[in-house]
């Protein structure tokens, strides 16, 4: 088993206080802007690519390369190294080191900043730990290629390598910067049969398997890998099913949990369907119908459940159910466990048991089902979830959040089980960015402001601010954050000076399946016209590309987090900023309360209690000692069954018993619980876990 090492522990307060006055250093992005602009050099921040080679060198050296590149030219910063190869000296690390601090140098002295790092097989092996170097201290996807050129003018590669070190660097640069977007963003890959690409299909290496282990309590571990054990033995194969392969939660678990399963081994693999808008509208509709957020006229007809049934049996014929597609019976090489996510195409779970009858089906059902609308025959939402319920109903288990309201009457009660959202410490959305990262990710959030004509521009760090981190959608409670933020500015902070009230900032992602984001929007700019204009100019509402590290830095340079849903699943956002030190105000919905330790984490509030709220907020900017006593409290007080280990060993769990022919009935008990007991690994008292007792 790994080794654990933990970073030196940093209180919240100190760390807030360490990241805002890193603006005010010399080598700050906006003081070395000012510097170069008085000496009439260019200030504008420059994304480029980095090409890493290294080499056997001349008289027992490695030989690096270090080459940058904008997507279009090569870029006139490069370099090359040689270091010599000493007895008995970690070579790797002095390797490893040697590149951190070069394209540190370089990043610094020159506003850039580096996207992504093509990098060489040579390098990774001589430097086992540089590529997940690169993505934690530098914020850099680091892309795994071969040593190897290409001719400019056919396919075939030049496998002779006789091209210099600065060459070959030159090469991979090019080869990273294809992997992009023209707003730097990794391309989202679905490749033959649908399936999602994830990690530029394995060859961006952003974290090593031990990393994961120091993220869970050892236990955690153990269990975890008793069942990849026997699942890597067996040779089984898992394949999930949800509708988009970006954008919401979903995606963003099974992005983690597939990166995850891959570096231990599993056999795991994430289809998607094609997308079609108009059948994306229905599903967004049906989301709205089973939350009870949505107009009441609103009703899926028989015409849109046609629509939904064939778009789901095109894409398993065009994709799926063919000899070794995924969905093919497991005699023709289909997966042996399948688990299908959400209500969209509920019709797979029917499919997969008409291929393969006896095959394991899991349906997990990541959303708010209003269970007492779903049992009242009539209502809207019992017309979605009749719907539903007939096309999964064959399902071996179906995985709720642990709230028990959310499971219609007629689910069978032995094949409940609950789990949590989840999310992943190491990704783009919660590692710990560096002071100079940080300020890059608030100067590009400040910048996409100044895009968006009358959008006022966030003031960090001369102001604080509340960030609420959430996609527009009509169950995110956006109107009641508005109302509370105008009561907190209006009357308990009436006769303090501008300068000194904090911000408040509204920012997601979006999803290609939820068209409902641009009306929200726009139904909070009017909202902040008419109700509240006293205060508008201090309101950031946008909704943002697909940056994992925007939010992550957003949520961490903010003072108070706030989730006020009015509708809600789990929300794991709510975690996230627990994690990071941020005491956060969130209501009782969903599984919410099961994160919140209420007066020690952070607060909880009743759905449109605007005066607890901005109460509790003043308390918050007033009180320095509840702070600080809070933020530690949030950050240390976490479960793992919140993370990607603790979400794969419910998973893993699930699949070897169920692949083994063995009955799973959990009756409304917690996934996690069941798993640790089958390994012989309880849970012990001073674990912590969420609560059982919602």
């Amino acid at each position: 088993m790994p080794s654990v090492t933990h970073r030196n522990f940093v209180h919240p307060a100190q760390l807030k206080e360490t990241r805002r006055t890193s603006f005010l250093n010399p080598s700050s992005i906006k003081n070395v802007q000012s510097q170069r602009q008085a000496e009439g050099k260019t200030v504008a921040l420059r994304s480029v690519y980095v090409g890493i080679a290294v080499q056997e060198g001349s008289e027992n050296t490695m030989e690096i390369g270090v080459v940058f590149h904008d997507g279009t030219y090569s870029a006139p910063e490069f370099g090359t190294a040689k270091i010599p190869r000493e007895p008995h000296d970690d070579l790797g690390t002095r390797l490893a080191d040697t590149v951190i601090q070069t394209l540190n140098q370089h990043r610094h002295e020159n506003l850039l900043k580096c996207v992504a790092a093509g990098v060489n097989h040579r390098a990774n092996r001589e430097s086992p730990d540089l590529l997940s170097r690169l993505w934690q201290e530098l914020d850099i996807v680091p892309l795994l290629f071969a040593n190897e050129l290409q001719s400019e003018t056919s396919s075939q590669h030049i496998q002779d390598l006789d091209f210099s070190v600065d060459e070959e660097a030159d090469s991979l640069a090019r080869k990273a910067a294809t992997r992009f977007t023209n707003t730097s963003q990794p391309n989202v890959q679905v490749a033959h049969q649908h399936k999602v690409e994830v990690d530029c299909g394995g060859r961006a290496v952003i974290v090593r398997r031990e990393e994961y282990f120091n993220t869970v309590h050892p236990r955690t571990w153990q269990a975890m890998m008793h069942y990849a054990n026997s699942l890597i033995s067996d040779k089984v194969k898992i394949a999930f099913f949800s509708a988009t392969p970006q954008g919401g939660g979903v995606a963003l678990m099974r992005h983690a949990l597939i990166r995850f399963l891959r570096s231990i081994d599993i056999k795991a693999s994430w289809y998607v369907p094609n997308p079609v808008p108009s059948i994306f509208r229905i599903t967004k509709d049906n989301h709205n119908i089973l939350q009870g957020v949505a107009d009441p006229s609103l009703r899926l007809t028989p015409e849109k459940q046609s629509m939904l049934d064939g778009w789901c049996l095109r894409n398993a014929r065009r994709h799926w159910i063919n000899k070794k597609g995924p969905l093919a019976p497991r005699g023709q090489g289909g997966a042996d466990v399948i688990i299908v996510d959400d209500p969209q195409m509920p019709g797979l779970v029917k499919i997969a048991k008409d291929q393969d009858p006896e095959r394991p089906v899991i349906y997990r059902s990541h959303i708010q089902v209003r269970g007492d609308l779903a049992n009242t025959p009539g209502t809207p939402t019992a017309e979605v979830w009749d719907w539903v319920w007939n096309n999964i109903k064959d399902a071996d288990l179906f995985i709720s959040h642990p709230v028990p309201d959310f499971i219609p009457a007629n689910v069978t009660p032995s094949k409940v089980g609950y789990l949590p959202a989840t999310t992943d410490w190491l990704d783009g959305l919660n590692k710990d960015l560096d002071d100079w990262d940080f300020q890059f990710y608030i100067h590009n959030f400040q910048e996409e402001a100044f895009s968006h004509p009358s959008m006022p521009i966030l003031d960090h760090p001369k102001r604080k601010y509340i960030a609420q981190i959430a996609r527009f959608d009509p169950s995110k409670g956006i109107p009641d954050v508005l109302a509370s933020y105008a009561l907190l500015r209006r009357t308990h902070m009436k006769d303090w000076k501008r300068e000194d009230t904090p911000q408040l900032c509204l920012s997601g992602h979006g999803a290609i399946d939820d068209p409902d984001a641009n009306i929200i929007l726009k139904q909070t700019k009017e909202q902040l016209d008419e109700e509240f204009p006293d205060i508008k100019d201090d309101v950031i509402f946008m909704r943002l590309e697909s940056s994992d590290q925007l939010l992550n830095a957003l949520i961490s340079g903010a003072h108070v987090a706030l989730q006020l849903s009015t509708r809600e699943g789990f929300e794991v956002k709510v975690s996230e900023a627990l994690h990071k030190g941020i005491p956060i105000i969130a209501t009782l919905r969903g599984g919410i309360p099961l994160q919140v330790q209420d007066g020690k984490s952070g607060f909880l509030v009743e759905a449109g209690d605007h005066a607890m709220v901005a109460q509790h907020l003043y308390d918050l900017f007033t009180d320095n000692v509840l702070y600080k006593e809070m933020a530690t409290y949030a950050k240390d007080h976490v479960s793992d069954e919140v993370s990607t280990v603790g979400n794969a060993l419910a998973w893993l769990y699930m699949a070897d018993t169920l692949h083994k022919r063995e009955t799973i009935k959990p009756h409304s008990r917690w996934i996690n619980d069941m798993a640790r007991e089958k390994a012989d690994l309880p849970y012990l008292e001073k674990e912590t876990r969420l609560p059982r007792n919602l």
